[in-house]
């Protein structure tokens, strides 16, 4: 338990250091946030130079003084904003593959923890239509000289780890929210036929989509419903003919939604919802000019975006002039090779801060689980895994971005609603939620040095120390 001292008639809570922190909770053994209680208990979770998601002790919230010199974050409950639908990471081939290496008794433990409600909880995830530069060898589901027909099609390749691990992940989370992007089509559907880089070909469209359907109906038929697709990963670029990867016209992704699989869809009555885009920010003008197609917002509803390139803040662009249209963030992860990759976690809740401050309803990573030099790969980079599993010992490990998507996943629950949070302080990024059953979480991260922070909500206030280098989430 966190030492506590009454000072200006704030209740202010000292993590500095780990002395404070002796008996507290660890990551291991941590509880989901509980339902709110009175408003005298605050609870505050910390990630720091010296402790990793450990419980800081319960608060009181005390009077706030008409005015403080104090850094300060206001929080608004009556301004709210988007919805949240979950947190999650790819289950790539590579991913699948590394999961599959573990012990079956090893890998329950940790699905436990990745994806039980009383654990992180994680809850939107994506797979691969086909292979991705993150994968054992490159693979489509109908090989071979041009089928329009599909006669080949088959997911024969991912019955042997793919299937089986997803199917384990919802056992653990029965609440599962599956969205699949294809890296390339088949090659014959291409200019070059080839899977590396090229462009999709108009005529084999009809093809394309009836390709989705099976896709979706065979996934289904070996018990792994997928909520929501996409229709390339990132449209917008081949790779240099390096890795699986189809560059997709604006007009071609724009007619394939809306002549194509939007009205198979419909015809075939498929709930799984369509997706645009899935890359950067810098296209939101893109994002503009589909949706402003006609029939695309018929069949679409959703942008999907990577944060590679680009501001954050032009989600908004898109927003402002279609404020029905919902927005996740379905792609980025770090580098295996960053001196960073297991302590950045401030960097990445910074990131996290913005997407969900510009209108994002779920944040999903890239790899979940690769081994210690980012393999399998059969591309040019070096991303690293959500975590890494040594492949001589089968250790585990975890990235700075783990314990930084943690701090929001533990929390956060599908349905709850942002709520308004201010300051003017450099460096000192903040998100605030309401949760469905009325519970309050505010996730502050400190890029600046160390310093109090007044939180102040409605007449009332707590005051926090906060480490530099630091993610802290605070729940009532």
């Amino acid at each position: 338990m966190a030492k506590t001292v009454s000072r200006r008639d704030f209740l202010k809570v000292s993590v500095r250091g780990t002395a404070a922190l002796a008996g507290a909770a660890t990551f291991g053994g941590l509880a989901r946030a509980s339902a709110p209680g009175p408003v005298g208990d605050v609870s505050v979770w910390i990630t720091d130079g010296t402790q990793r998601l450990r419980q800081a002790g319960s608060l009181g919230w005390r009077s706030a003084p008409a005015a403080s010199a104090q850094v300060t974050v206001i929080l608004d409950a009556d301004k709210k904003f988007q919805e949240i639908l979950g947190f999650g990471a790819a289950f790539t081939d590579a991913s699948c593959f590394t999961f599959n290496r573990l012990d079956p008794a090893a890998r329950e433990k940790l699905f436990h923890e990745l994806f039980h409600s009383s654990e992180m909880g994680l809850s939107v995830c994506r797979t691969c239509i086909g292979s991705s530069d993150y994968s054992t060898e490159m693979y489509s589901y109908d090989e071979g000289d041009a089928d329009p027909d599909l006669t080949r099609f088959s997911i024969e390749h991912d019955r042997a780890y793919i299937l089986p691990i997803l199917r384990e992940a919802r056992k653990a989370n029965p609440d599962l929210f599956l969205f699949s992007s294809p890296w390339s089509p088949p090659g014959w559907m291409k200019s070059n036929h080839s899977m590396l880089g090229g462009n999709m070909r108009r005529q084999y469209m009809p093809s394309y989509a009836n390709y989705f359907l099976k896709f979706l109906q065979t996934y289904e038929a070996d018990g792994v419903p997928v909520q929501a697709v996409t229709i390339q990963n990132e449209v917008d670029t081949d790779q240099d003919g390096r890795m699986p990867a189809c560059i997709w016209p604006q007009e071609y992704e724009a007619d394939f939604v809306r002549s194509h699989l939007g009205p198979l869809f419909e015809r075939m009555g498929v709930k799984t919802k369509i997706w645009l885009i899935d890359h950067n920010y810098n296209l939101w003008g893109r994002a503009l000019g589909e949706l402003e197609t006609p029939d695309v917002h018929r069949y679409s509803n959703a942008v999907a975006w990577h944060g590679y390139l680009g501001k954050t803040e032009w989600i908004e662009r898109v927003h402002s002039a279609y404020p029905d249209v919902e927005m996740y963030w379905t792609e980025g992860g770090p580098d295996y090779t960053d001196p960073g990759y297991a302590t950045n976690w401030s960097e990445w809740s910074k990131t996290f801060s913005e997407i969900l401050r510009n209108w994002c309803r779920s944040i999903t990573a890239w790899n979940f689980a690769l081994d210690e030099r980012g393999r399998p790969n059969i591309g040019p980079f070096p991303c690293g895994g959500l975590l890494t599993i040594n492949s001589a010992n089968k250790d585990i490990s975890y990235s700075g971005q783990y314990w930084a998507l943690a701090h929001y996943s533990r929390f956060i629950r599908r349905g709850a609603r942002r709520i308004e949070s201010r300051s003017v302080t450099d460096n000192l990024y903040h998100v605030a939620f309401e949760n469905p059953n009325g519970g309050r979480v505010l996730v502050l991260t400190n890029l600046g040095p160390v310093r109090d922070c007044q939180v102040k909500f409605d007449d009332k206030a707590v005051l926090i120390s906060l480490n530099s280098n630091s993610v802290s989430t605070i729940t009532w």
